[in-house]
């Protein structure tokens, strides 16, 4: 069964990284699993915080598991924080997978960055990172894995019976415009090919390949 997918990463650091995963051949045929390029990803970006919040809200309609691409400054990047948190509120299951060994454009590999699930907490204080499991591409074989790391999550959500309600966001980080607004206002998803137009953040990846 396939399950459509929203990835959530750091773009400006780990873009070429995370097209390493999109690009896998866990999605043979672009055309059946691939992506939508219906988006265009400049004209986004122009348009300020709640249109942002606008568009990473449309792209997660639908998906049922997002998976987190973390990378050195992952944890750090209020979008992905923002992505994570919309992502558990409308049901989705949701997985972390370490994407720092993966080589980029230039054949170097990065250091390892925190888990972004350990800086979101539930009303009673539990970090999400107890329900949110992690993998490494590289290490953990990925490409022929994440399918069945997809389906394990989906499953463990339907089954969860734990707390579900999230502390509310701390924005004292979020200094330089009245505390209104993000430090790095730009969305942390993003195209993940070179030299083409930018796809929508979600796509189907069959389960168990």
């Amino acid at each position: 069964m396939a399950r459509k997918i929203f990835f959530s990463f750091h773009f400006d650091r780990d873009a070429w990284r995370a097209g390493q995963v999109r690009n896998s051949d866990l999605i043979p045929n672009e055309d059946e699993y691939g992506f939508i390029d219906s988006v265009d990803w400049e004209e986004v970006k122009k348009k300020g915080i709640e249109e942002i919040k606008r568009w990473i809200d449309s792209q997660l309609k639908d998906t049922a598991v997002t998976v987190v691409l973390i990378g050195a400054e992952t944890a750090e990047r209020y979008w992905v924080n923002y992505e994570i948190r919309k992502s558990w509120e409308r049901g989705n299951a949701i997985l972390g997978v370490y994407i720092h060994n993966t080589k980029d454009q230039d054949g170097k590999t990065d250091t390892m960055g925190a888990n972004p699930f350990d800086k979101i907490y539930f009303a009673d204080g539990t970090a999400l990172s107890s329900v949110c499991k992690t993998y490494d591409w590289v290490t953990n074989d990925g490409r022929n894995n994440l399918g069945t790391w997809v389906e394990d999550a989906f499953k463990a959500r339907e089954a969860y019976a734990g707390e579900t309600e999230l502390k509310d966001e701390d924005e004292d980080t979020n200094k330089g415009n009245g505390g209104n607004a993000p430090i790095h206002p730009l969305p942390s998803t993003g195209p993940t090919f070179i030299n083409r137009t930018p796809s929508r953040p979600h796509c189907n990846v069959r389960s168990n390949p």
